[in-house]
């Protein structure tokens, strides 16, 4: 019964779910291959303002992602993400319509606000419907919308700029979105008691693995002593860090590869396309074991590290050989992608469901932060230096720093009889990952 649950589930939701945080991510990460392909230019937008606009959103995105996720939990993903999708598709499609700079901004920080609810409110989604043998599995065909769509994207939208410019590639690139939210509408409902397509016996065997999981969970009565937890904290500012040299990666790989000698968008498009191969490969095999083995950590960490390596290792070679630093730039992408799933599935195995939405809202808040912070400071250290040994320094020490940090927040640590709430709650998270 538990396989055929499992296969209806993963056929009905996955897809959908992954369609839907592909758009998302596609809407915010064009913006670099926009700029890239002439729209700095047609604005007259420099290299410092280029940096800002390009990590405005994370800005936007870093204010609402616990009101989402609370809402998500207590409400509605569905309804959410709905409304979401709409607002993100217009926004997007505005941006390929503006005439100043000014306007561009208000665009770019509105599209960080309309998708901070999205994120969280599908892991809260997952959670409800995807159990802890399967969560990191689930969590990366969720995440996965991520590299395979700069994949995609930046083939594609290489070759929309060479034909139709910038301004119909955000139009064309935009409007999905709101076509998909009304698939979205017909195709998910919040719960698994809801759904027509599951019969009675199919529901209440779910529903009763996943009551279970929550009864070896200690009870957190509110969010604020859930954020009180040095885990979550710990979490929170190594996500921060690994988001620096992830989005600073994401952002700007366009620019730092078309200033390759003799190379056109198209080029760019295909070769920023690369890291993402490996990405995906990476996130499925990582989840795979991660599940498996139900281990997180392992998952995590040296993946960090990896990354870390790399960037230091291609600002080392620097502009010497192309092809030998493009191939350290792949390994660092794919690496950076490669612990989405297993990270995502700490939370909900260690807090209960009235408050893990808020803490994954948290540290994905932080993660907004770090994004913002990673996309700006590599685009004015690239402006500013000249060249791209700086910003590769920068990745390389954040993502080092967040190796680190994976592995002191989840350290095990004895058990104390404190009688003091939050301390029992520290020490059993820390129990519980490893």
């Amino acid at each position: 019964m538990q396989q055929t649950l499992a296969k209806k589930r993963w056929l009905r939701l996955i897809p959908v779910v992954f369609i839907t945080y592909s758009l998302a991510y596609l809407d915010r990460a064009n913006y670099a291959f926009g700029a890239a392909g002439g729209m700095a230019q047609d604005l007259g937008i420099t290299p410092a303002i280029s940096s800002l606009l390009g990590s405005l959103f994370f800005l936007g995105y870093f204010f609402f992602q616990v009101p989402g996720a609370h809402y998500a939990e207590k409400k509605s993903a569905k309804i959410l993400i709905f409304w979401s999708l709409i607002g993100w598709g217009a926004l997007a499609t505005a941006t390929g319509m503006v005439s100043n700079v000014g306007l561009l901004f208000v665009i770019r920080f509105m599209l960080g606000v309309v998708e901070s609810a999205v994120m969280p409110a599908m892991l809260v989604f997952l959670s409800h419907w995807f159990t802890k043998a399967e969560r990191s599995r689930a969590n990366t065909f969720l995440i996965l919308g991520n590299p395979v769509t700069v994949l995609w994207m930046s083939i594609v939208s290489g070759y929309l700029l060479e034909a139709y410019g910038w301004r119909l590639m955000f139009i064309i690139e935009g409007l999905p979105a709101v076509i998909w939210a009304i698939l979205w509408w017909k195709l998910v409902v919040d719960e698994p008691k809801d759904a027509k397509w599951l019969n009675s016996r199919e529901k209440a065997d779910l529903q009763a693995e996943l009551e279970k999981e929550q009864q070896g969970i200690k009870p957190v009565k509110n969010y604020r002593e859930a954020f009180k937890s040095r885990t979550v904290i710990l979490l929170s500012l190594q996500y921060a860090l690994w988001s620096i040299g992830l989005y600073g990666f994401v952002m700007w790989l366009p620019s730092i590869i078309k200033a390759a000698p003799n190379m056109d968008i198209v080029q760019t498009g295909w070769l920023s396309a690369v890291p993402y191969v490996l990405a995906v490969v990476l996130m499925l095999t990582a989840s795979h074991f991660s599940d498996k083995k139900q281990t997180r950590k392992v998952f995590v960490w040296p993946f960090l590290l990896i990354g870390a390596i790399a960037f230091y290792a291609s600002y080392l070679i620097g502009t010497s050989n192309f092809w030998l630093s493009f191939v350290l730039l792949v390994i660092a992408g794919g690496a950076m992608y490669a612990p989405y799933g297993p990270f995502f599935a700490i939370i909900p195995e260690i807090l209960p469901r009235n408050v893990a939405g808020g803490a994954m809202a948290l540290i994905n808040s932080m993660g907004a932060l770090g994004s913002f912070v990673g996309s700006y400071v590599v685009g004015y250290l690239n402006g500013s230096t000249g060249g791209f040994g700086a910003s590769y320094i920068f990745m390389s020490g954040s993502l080092l720093l967040s190796a680190i940090l994976t592995i002191i927040a989840t350290k095990k640590t004895k058990e104390k009889n404190t009688g003091v709430s939050n301390t029992e709650v520290s020490n059993k998270v820390q129990t519980n990952i490893s």
